[in-house]
């Protein structure tokens, strides 16, 4: 995709990316990692190193000093794609949960946030609704901002929604045979098979050392015997050439398409590329000509306590789709019987959000997250640029550091979202004002709180210096702490998950 990152002169570091945990750990009685408290600094404990920092960002125009007067953005503008992706979290909690720590790389704080469910207002028809909210810190003048986005509810589509052609490319290499992943894949696809539409269609698609077409494009009606042999009798056996997978997979999708119907890839893997073209850029390539010249979309699901993260999010990204992770049982059910079916249709195509800062009141900004979804300002209403394509029952969320100047009242922003229809490509737009507030973060809606601590938790597990970690971060006991009683507010089981994972970070840390 042609998402170009663009950072704002502004925007002090984009903390939000990878999934490690370097910034944890140390001796305070805080709660176990080296960072005490949100207002207060703090060192690195002798735990995990802190990462190396990027060469010539000191007194550079991108400085990682958050309080210097000399961050503006001349337009105060922020522009992204937009991203429904969750793998970076679910690869977090499993690394977690074997008492490992997570690679720094593989943190996205946007997934950690989109993780959890939002209550969001949610529009009729498609397109978007639209919500602002924002809530103090306890660091100088700096607050959480928050822009919510939300498409119609999934529930709606009922048998109504278009007919599936979904292309299933299957890794069956030697690392595939490790329990949790081809075969958590077979069973969740069994149970999926059955819940699909009988004017839905399906082609399996396997690769090793070679690729194979074991089940060309096929409508369930009257042939779900014929799915489930082909999905029972895949085995795990030699080396992973994902290029060739995904170049047959797509060579079958392109043979079986339907007109009228959605037609999308389903790559389930490890993505451990390690045999035949395992070049991403040239793998890349060839999803981009699919996708352009096609309009198939691709749904990457990741398995494995070994995962290539980057490669898979890199796929999912060029082809127009996104990537989740599956860790266990309960993870494979959602993500096959619940998610899958909600990205068989499509609600919007090429949506990207903007929001404009109003300078006289915002003396600084910055996203947390979408590095890899940054979008030249001047590119939101190019609809020749790639955005994000999106379903019904999905929100987004993107979360904003703001420094608000000494006395800011009045506007605050404005967050405008663009799309196009996904079958007329009219393009059409939303937008929502807001005011400068008073509320703290702690007296904030309880979603709002839930997407905080996700936020702050992907801070720590980066291992961001101190002068470029989120403003009011509190320490990872404070955080479980916080999660706990968010949980409780919330009666959301995800939200107890979290409290649990974060405090197997402190276990980590330690």
């Amino acid at each position: 995709m042609q998402r170009q990152r663009t950072r704002q002169v502004m925007l002090a570091l984009t903390l939000a990316g990878g999934l490690l945990l370097t910034g944890c750990g140390g001796g305070d009685d805080s709660g176990g990692d080296s960072i005490t408290d949100g207002s207060k600094g703090g060192s690195y404990g002798s735990a995990f190193p802190a990462p190396d920092q990027p060469e010539g960002t000191q007194g550079s125009e991108e400085s990682r000093d958050f309080d210097s007067p000399e961050q503006k953005a001349p337009d105060h503008l922020s522009t992204f794609a937009l991203d429904v992706d969750t793998a970076s979290y679910g690869y977090a909690r499993r690394t977690l949960a074997e008492g490992r720590r997570p690679d720094p790389s593989t943190i996205r704080p946007e997934e950690f946030v989109n993780s959890f469910r939002q209550d969001y207002d949610r529009p009729d028809g498609n397109g978007f609704t639209v919500t602002v909210d924002g809530a103090r810190t306890d660091q100088d003048d700096w607050s959480l901002v928050r822009v919510g986005l939300a498409t119609r509810g999934a529930a709606d589509d009922g048998d109504k929604r278009p007919p599936a052609a979904l292309t299933f490319v299957i890794d069956i290499s030697g690392s595939m045979a490790e329990p949790g992943r081809l075969d958590l894949a077979q069973q969740s696809l069994d149970t999926m098979t059955e819940r699909l539409h009988d004017d839905d269609s399906v082609a399996i698609v396997t690769f090793s050392d070679e690729a194979e077409t074991v089940l060309p494009m096929t409508r369930l009606g009257g042939h779900r015997d014929r799915i489930h042999k082909a999905i029972d009798g895949l085995e795990p056996t030699y080396s992973t050439n994902l290029g060739a997978g995904v170049e047959t997979g797509y060579r079958t999708a392109v043979k079986g398409l339907r007109e009228g119907a959605t037609n999308r890839v389903v790559l389930i893997s490890d993505a451990l590329a390690n045999d035949g073209d395992t070049d991403p850029d040239a793998i890349l390539d060839r999803i981009d000509t699919a996708r352009r010249e096609h309009g198939i979309t691709l749904f990457g699901v990741g398995v494995g306590s070994d995962y290539g993260d980057a490669l898979m999010e890199r796929l999912a990204d060029k082809g127009d789709g996104h990537t989740v992770y599956v860790s266990g049982t309960d993870d494979a059910e959602k993500v096959f019987c619940e998610q899958l079916p909600q990205n068989i249709d499509l609600t919007a195509r090429d949506a990207k959000a903007q929001v404009a800062f109003d300078p006289q009141n915002v003396r600084q900004f910055r996203l947390i997250g979408y590095d890899n979804r940054r979008v030249a300002d001047d590119d939101f209403r190019d609809d020749r640029v790639d955005g994000g394509e999106v379903g019904p029952g999905h929100t987004v969320t993107a979360l904003y550091a703001v420094r608000t100047k000494p006395g800011a009242e009045g506007h605050l922003a404005t967050a405008t979202v663009r799309w196009q229809d996904p079958e007329t490509r009219a393009p059409h737009e939303e937008s929502a004002e807001l005011e400068t507030f008073d509320d703290s973060l702690r007296d904030a809606a309880p979603r709002f709180q839930v997407d905080a601590v996700a936020a702050y938790f992907a801070d720590i597990l980066r291992g961001t210096y101190d002068d470029e970690r989120l403003p009011g971060r509190p320490s990872l006991r404070e955080l479980a702490d916080w999660a706990d009683e968010l949980g409780e507010r919330t009666e959301d089981t995800e939200v107890r998950r979290l409290a649990d994972t974060i405090r197997r970070a402190r276990q980590v840390a330690d």
